[in-house]
């Protein structure tokens, strides 16, 4: 780690600013690199943090917020206590001195006294807590005071365009702003005012206070990932930067579904239809439970058969990749049954008011059991080794849970005393698993085990599923509980995603979460409501989302099954954020439906423009709207052409199984048509001179001549009609057309 403290570009020194700009009195500290001046009053505020290229002023003034702060949940110094009332209290810092590398930071009303090192490079000014030392007076009844939270950077940064909630940056075209942990114990976040954030870098004494450290970088937009990338080289961190630059982080994926050794090759058929480079093996195709992942009966070779169905992946030239669970255990493994674990985690404790025998079925409890969970599937009480359930409970004394049921998942019913211990089994939300205590070995000891299958079966990638299962304080359990499972996994991913983001996990998740799935008579409201809102929200974090992940449904009596113009639309919003989506690859429902062909033409088509960057800047802001709609052809050269299009609410008089779209090229009025379930014939009244149909742009079809004005064409995978005719006249056309089959 390269660390500057004088040099051409490195200044620590204490002198005053006045207005004129000209070198005073010594009341102030500047701190500053080749980008940044950040200058510090010797009162423990912030007076200037200035971006040296442009000379811009990224402090907004006039904001009485100290840099640095202790804060205690209630005054614990003995006079402060007879003062104060019981509720947490914060001490800014009111003195600050340097001395060499150090920052000696005194507080108001407390006799703490912080050294926090600095670490200043050409990239990034760091910040870390090195000390706190506490004096005690001659007089009074004086003790060493706990510190319940640190407040180690708070700045009031201007607004600027963008605000990345997750990295913690404010930028626009010019400078960003950004202050982020140097290791996952750094509390991170910002707290929006009327004309600036107040971005804030701390910790908190229940997950670790001494040693942590967060870092203030300032550059230009242009620079932000090489800045971050350099601090995480130089802190050990995941290369969160390096994965969004590789390649293959643009890459859709398909998610494998009940892949076998007998029906992979089926998939890589239809994947490779669809254009994706990149497959997703879930692993309750391969394993019985989370947390032991015991092999399925479908996979009697064990590893070697999941080897057999990567090594396939990796010769049809995809990236194979893994989706787990990997912070909880199912009910049915034996972290639960027939003995549950005792580093699963408990949301609350109870204590025993009387003994019970092994036929008791009411447990009498000395706590109020008001607010524990009633959902079905969830009430799992833990008594040493004994799982026991219960129907209900009572909230006046005697508290009481009523209605149990003992030995639960095949645990072994035992009589136990009063004055036991035992507590309320943390089952998550489906519920079909109990959380772990993250505070405990068990998820490191899962995190080896799940970095053994991923070493040996070859993946490449993964994804953190589930990320939402972890305890309290979430800022800090979400990214550690990853954490412990990424440094297991070798090599590193290319890239992951993940079902729930925190600061740290940035340098994780180089890619935010897909969502669950829509159904296809939904999918464009729910893709406006949820995929583009965040990609929209995410882009401000310099990171994309998966579009995904988007089902695959034939036509059945209750669905028109999802359709080209669906998948057309997915990608297309996609595309506008520089979005890969995800496909469930569901082998019945892709044999079954029958325009499977065209569903996966249109993904392959938006994939390799994507990857190909074919999209220009403009086109991008236009596929940002919601309303309008685009088709993607190629033309006559194999060139790709984008094109806004719309929908035809009349199609042969209101049916159900005809989707057509009209468009203008080239000075006509163009359709694109199929049939949702299957195939007929369309009687169009319109005279063959003023209309042809193509399977593709450029080509020309033989068009059935019916009874006089009137043409006949197939209507079953997807296809081009093109009229010599204005659109309204297209549209009426259409419109009165009548399907029928041969």
């Amino acid at each position: 780690m390269k660390l500057l403290l004088v040099c051409t570009f490195i200044i620590l020194t204490v002198w005053n600013v006045n207005a004129s700009g000209k070198k005073a009195k010594p009341t102030g500290i500047v701190i500053e690199n080749a980008e940044m001046r950040l200058v510090l009053g010797s009162n423990g505020k912030a007076i200037s943090l200035k971006h040296k290229p442009t000379g811009q002023e990224c402090l907004e003034k006039g904001v009485d917020a100290p840099v640095f702060a202790l804060t205690e949940y209630r005054p614990y110094d003995n006079e402060l206590f007879l003062t104060y009332p019981a509720k947490s209290r914060t001490f800014a810092a009111d003195s600050l001195r340097l001395e060499g590398n150090e920052l000696k930071v005194g507080f108001e009303q407390i006799a703490y006294t912080a050294t926090i090192a600095l670490n200043i490079t050409d990239d990034y000014i760091g910040f870390n807590l090195k000390a706190l030392d506490y004096q005690i007076e001659a007089f009074g009844v004086k003790r060493r005071t706990e510190v319940d939270e640190f407040t180690l950077l708070q700045l009031p940064i201007k607004k600027r365009t963008y605000f990345g909630e997750w990295l913690n940056v404010v930028w626009d075209n010019q400078v960003a702003v950004n202050v982020l942990a140097t290791d996952p114990y750094a509390k991170i976040d910002a707290f929006q005012n009327r004309n600036h954030y107040l971005l804030y870098a701390g910790m908190e004494s229940k997950v670790k206070l001494m040693g942590v450290g967060a870092a203030l970088i300032t550059t230009s937009k242009n620079k932000l990932l090489d800045r971050i990338d350099r601090l995480e080289r130089d802190y050990h961190l995941p290369l969160g930067v390096e994965s969004r630059r590789n390649k293959a982080y643009n890459y859709s994926y398909y998610e494998l579904r009940n892949v076998t050794t007998e029906n992979i090759d089926e998939h890589i058929t239809y994947a490779k239809q669809g254009g994706f480079k990149t497959m997703v093996i879930y692993y309750p195709d391969f394993a019985k439970s989370m947390g032991h992942f015991p092999w399925r009966k479908e996979y009697p070779n064990g590893m070697t058969d999941l080897q057999t169905i990567t090594r396939k992946i990796k010769d049809a030239g995809m990236i194979p990749g893994f989706h787990i669970h990997y912070n909880k255990a199912a009910k049915d493994d034996p972290y639960l049954s027939p003995v549950p674990d005792a580093r699963l985690n408990l949301i609350r404790r109870f204590t025993l008011s009387d003994s019970i025998d092994n036929n008791t079925t009411i447990l009498t409890v000395e706590e109020n059991p008001e607010g524990c969970t009633k959902e079905n599937g969830r009430r799992f009480l833990k008594l040493g080794n004994e799982l026991v359930t219960y129907l209900d409970y009572t909230t006046t004394p005697p508290y009481q849970f009523t209605g149990c049921r003992r030995g639960e998942l095949g645990s072994k019913i035992k009589a136990v005393e009063k004055g036991f211990k035992f507590g309320l089994l943390d089952i998550d939300d489906w519920p079909l698993f109990a959380r772990f205590d993250q505070n405990t070995s068990i998820q490191q000891e899962v995190a080896e085990r799940i970095g053994k299958i991923y070493a040996e079966a070859g993946f490449q990638f993964v994804y953190f599923d589930g990320a939402e299962d972890v305890h309290q304080p979430f800022w800090n359990t979400v990214s550690i509980s990853q954490l412990k499972v990424y440094n297991c996994l070798k090599p590193a991913p290319l890239f992951s995603e993940g079902a729930l983001k925190s600061h740290f996990g940035w340098h994780i998740l180089s890619r935010a979460n897909a969502f669950d799935l829509f159904k296809p008579e939904f999918i464009r409201q729910a893709t406006q409501k949820y995929p583009m809102a965040e990609a929209r929200y995410i882009a401000q974090d310099f990171t994309s989302i998966n579009f995904g992940w988007n089902d695959y449904l034939a036509p059945s009596e209750k669905t028109t099954g999802m359709q080209p113009d669906m998948y057309e639309y997915i990608c297309s919003r996609g595309a506008a954020w520089n979005c890969p989506i995800a496909l469930m690859g569901k082998l019945d429902q892709l044999k079954a439906h029958p325009r499977t062909a065209d569903n996966l033409e249109v993904i392959r088509n938006w994939e390799e423009a994507r990857i190909q960057n074919f999209l220009s800047a403009k086109q991008k802001e236009e596929l940002k709207s919601p309303d309008q709609e685009h088709i993607l052809l190629k033309d006559e050269a194999g060139n790709f052409e984008l094109i806004p299009y719309r929908q035809l609410n009349n199609v042969a008089n209101h049916s159900a199984d005809v989707r057509a779209f009209l468009f203008r090229k080239a000075r006509k009025t163009w359709v694109v048509y199929w049939h949702v379930r299957g195939e007929g014939f369309l009687r169009l009244p319109v005279v063959d001179e003023k209309i042809h149909f193509s399977e593709k742009a450029g080509e020309k079809t033989a068009i059935m001549q019916g009874a006089k004005n009137y043409s006949i064409v197939p209507v079953d995978h997807r296809r081009l009609l093109v009229f010599d005719l204005p659109e309204k006249k297209v549209a009426e056309i259409i419109a009165k057309a009548e399907l029928f089959k041969k």
